[in-house]
């Protein structure tokens, strides 16, 4: 998400994924994938360097580790299943 202002002055926060278009007439007109427009006080350059912030750090978050390392103990192991009743071959016989 990104900050962007509007010529009023009012500040709002657009989904960055949401952007189709940029264009400087010489305000700069923020278009979406729907078609909607927005009209914003930030230039050009601006906005394509706050929408690679955002990504950038998207990308950032992800490779950082989210929980805290395990112990072999506490990791999660395969188990056999009982054998599922459709794959004993015996029924197959039988129908």
């Amino acid at each position: 998400m990104i900050v962007l202002t509007r010529l009023s002055g009012t500040a709002f926060v657009l989904n960055a994924d949401l952007i189709e278009r940029l264009d400087s007439t010489p305000d700069t007109v923020v278009t979406l994938v729907d078609g909607k427009k927005y009209v914003v006080a930030e230039g050009l350059l601006q906005v394509v360097e706050q929408v690679r912030a955002w990504r950038g750090s998207i990308i950032a978050a992800g490779s950082l580790p989210d929980m805290p390392p395990q112990t072999m103990a506490q990791r999660a192991h395969l188990a056999a299943v009982a054998d599922h009743p459709t794959l004993d071959p015996t029924l197959e016989e039988e129908r």
